[in-house]
């Protein structure tokens, strides 16, 4: 019997690597898993007839991710980019003021900074959790804003610095109480964009509890969904009833008149779309639990793999794992692209970080801190083939 070859580069080691964890054949980044009441509740909802932004589907899927997340109030919305929209202009943000956001972020973060008419203020990251640095952020704070009339202004553009965005990325939480100080101190709103975190705890509580609203994102890649769709969370009963007045284009409830009484937006989510998230809401632990077994599968496949290693959840936090990430040392970093081609050459879908925000064009001119945390986590960070039922493949042998 002949030998079997050994890996003779670092890409073919990570290659072997994901090998003995995913075994032969595909892998893609993330997909859904379909194996609960989605067939059923999606056809209650077609016989129904009320396929749209009423029916019972939406209430219920409510009422569950309020008991889920602990959250006291629950408005589910068309995507998490229009969660986060409605949850900044209900926190006050205008025309011209500036939002604290981290510069290693999904676009969808500035994105909704923008449709508010504000500007992104780029802020750095810790390599711990991947989120906001808060020591760094009070530092740059202290020198380069001031206090007037109790709102934090940027003293270099002259603009209000109204909300702070911190993302909790890849599912893991970030440095909440750090963060929550510095926005205390410095008179600043937080809104957590939790879009990635569904299922993560900071210190025993649900991330997107901490903020004025935290917002949550059910696309076709995150750990539950309903296909498209979102949720803003808030413990406001006001801002609820406002928040779901403003998401059903601002009408004023009549049995016939069309009375619209300000700006609204056509962002609840359809019944369809809740009566699939129901179903997969019913079967998160099974994810949450397979995601781990999947990290825990993966730390070890890599344990033997030199400058690499598997990012885990942070201290007194409970990630969901969302999305796995590998983290390689700053002095192999050349070698990523290297890393991506081989394994996704190999039918294994890997995938950088996103692009910085500093790098984007619409963001380029944006005011920012110094990035270089986030810089060189984005030079080195990986992400694996994360589906929840990747746990229970058969793996290649060694």
């Amino acid at each position: 019997m002949s030998p079997v070859p050994q890996p003779t580069s670092l890409a073919e080691e990570v290659v072997s690597a994901l090998r003995a964890v995913v075994g032969a054949g595909s892998a893609a980044l993330h997909e859904p898993s379909f194996g609960g009441n989605e067939w059923l509740y999606v056809k209650e909802c077609l016989d129904s007839s009320f396929v749209s932004s009423v029916g019972k589907f939406v209430d219920r899927f409510e009422s569950e991710l309020a008991s889920y997340t602990g959250a006291k109030h629950v408005v589910a919305v068309v995507n998490g980019t229009a969660a986060l929209h409605i949850a900044l202009k209900m926190a006050g943000v205008r025309i011209d003021d500036e939002v604290l956001i981290p510069a290693l972020t999904f676009v969808a973060t500035a994105n909704a900074v923008s449709y508010c008419g504000a500007t992104p203020h780029l802020v750095d990251s810790e390599e711990s959790t991947l989120g906001m640095d808060a020591a760094k952020l009070r530092a740059h704070l202290v020198s380069q804003t001031e206090q007037r009339a109790g709102l934090c202004v940027n003293r270099a553009t002259g603009r209000i610095i109204r909300a702070m965005v911190p993302m909790h990325a890849f599912g893991h939480p970030v440095d909440l109480d750090g963060l929550l100080a510095v926005a205390k101190d410095f008179n600043i709103t937080m809104v957590e964009d939790a879009a990635e975190s569904l299922g993560s705890y900071y210190r025993g509580r649900h991330t997107g509890t901490f903020g004025l609203f935290g917002t949550l994102s059910f696309n076709g890649n995150k750990t539950i969904t309903t296909g498209g769709g979102g949720a803003i969370l808030t413990n406001d009963p006001e801002l609820a009833r406002m928040a779901r007045h403003l998401t059903t284009t601002a009408k004023v409830p009549h049995r016939w008149e069309f009375v619209h009484d300000e700006v609204g937006y056509n962002y609840r989510m359809p019944n369809i779309n809740a009566a699939l998230g129901c179903a997969q809401l019913e079967q998160i632990d099974g994810f949450l639990n397979s995601k781990r077994t999947l990290f825990e599968r993966y730390r070890n496949a890599f344990a033997a793999v030199p400058g690499v290693k598997m990012l885990k959840e942070p201290s007194d936090c409970h990630s969901n794992y969302w999305l796995q990430a590998l983290l390689l040392e700053e002095s192999i970093a050349e070698q990523r692209d290297d890393i991506l081609a081989a394994t996704n050459d190999a039918g294994l879908m890997t995938r950088p970080a996103w692009a910085l925000m500093s790098c984007l064009a619409p963001f380029r001119q944006c005011p920012s801190m110094s990035l270089e945390g986030a810089e060189s986590l984005a030079r080195r960070l990986i992400n694996l083939p994360s589906s929840a039922f990747l746990s229970n493949r058969k793996a290649n042998p060694p």
